[in-house]
């Protein structure tokens, strides 16, 4: 398919929800936006538009963007599913005639359309991936503590992120604390310059180098996830891990590494706090255009007993048989 489908408009005023159910208001006006949309009405969009999205989305503009950017690459909408949310705003799987696209939708306290964006569009067979299919260990030797991990919000944050729902958060800890000295030295964490190890035979798929470790209690949000190393395995899903030690890298794009190979170490780049591992499964190399998924590890020890294909949660020990 030829053409991408641009930002519409960046979200403005939205806030975080604390809940992964469709919110009745929003049920609603999504489902106006598609009757409005199909029937060509996109001057019906336009009013639906708060003061501030007007202005940065004029009339002209906005007729335009729906002819020529969107119903003229993708035709109309078949269905639009909530799939949870995305920057604070309510997030719709939404299934074109000729392609897939992420809808994002914010309101006001009015009930108008304050924040809307259309992501670039995906082919219709664009992969859905639930879990791993491939194996897995543990990327790292010793014993880890999983500071967020789960599939509720309450035992993991990432859920309410679309793109990195079910990653995990790990660390170590000793005597309840991750660090010994002084909380500002990257140097004092317990997990700063481990090895990180390749969980499964793999292809790197990309690589994010040379961006500093921050200092701890700052985070650097133009480089979300910092150093970075993006595995594809070879049934096509792709594990990405973030925040790792600055010039700590080992691989290259498009080598090859098998299971237990490293790869670089924990570091604190990035949007990060302190020095952690942030490890996701997607399914895709960009984790902007992905869906998280659900990463189960083979067999491995948790609080000292012995698990098989288990997704480990906040607060679990974690660490491989062998």
């Amino acid at each position: 398919m030829k053409g991408v489908l641009c930002a519409l408009a960046f979200v403005v005023g939205i806030t975080s929800s604390h809940s992964q159910e469709e919110l009745g208001n929003y049920a609603v006006a999504s489902a106006e936006f598609m009757a409005l949309y199909n029937n060509a009405d996109y001057e019906g969009i336009f009013n639906r538009f708060d003061a501030d999205m007007k202005k940065a989305l004029p009339r002209e503009r906005t007729l335009r963007f729906f002819t020529q950017n969107v119903n003229n690459i993708m035709g109309n909408i078949q269905s639009m599913q909530f799939f949870g949310f995305k920057r604070g705003a309510h997030l719709y799987r939404t299934v074109f005639d000729r392609a897939v696209a992420d809808v994002l939708i914010s309101l006001n306290t009015r009930n108008e359309i304050s924040g809307l964006y259309i992501s670039p569009s995906k082919p219709l067979d664009f992969p859905l991936l639930e879990r791993n299919s491939t194996p897995m260990i543990l990327p790292f030797r010793e014993e880890w503590f999983v500071y967020w991990g789960g599939t509720t919000l309450e035992q993991n944050y990432h859920v309410a992120e679309i793109s990195q729902q079910y990653a995990y958060d790990l660390l170590m800890v000793s005597d309840g604390s991750s660090y010994q000295g002084d909380s500002r030295d990257n140097e004092s964490y317990l997990v700063y310059g481990k090895e990180i190890i390749a969980p499964c035979d793999a292809r790197v798929a990309k690589v994010i180098t040379g961006v500093p470790d921050n200092i701890p209690g700052e985070t650097n949000p133009n480089q979300l996830t910092g150093n970075t190393v993006v595995l594809e395995t070879p049934v096509g899903e792709y594990l990405l891990f973030a925040h790792l030690k600055n010039g700590s890298i080992l691989v290259e794009e498009g080598a090859d590494v098998l299971q237990g190979e490293p790869i670089g170490q924990c570091g604190n780049s990035g949007n990060s706090t302190e020095p952690h591992l942030h490890l996701s499964l997607q399914n895709d190399v960009e984790m902007e255009n992905s869906t998280g998924a659900r990463l189960y590890f083979d067999r491995i020890l948790v609080n000292g007993e012995i698990m098989e294909d288990y997704l480990p949660v906040k607060e679990d020990f974690i660490r491989n048989i062998n």
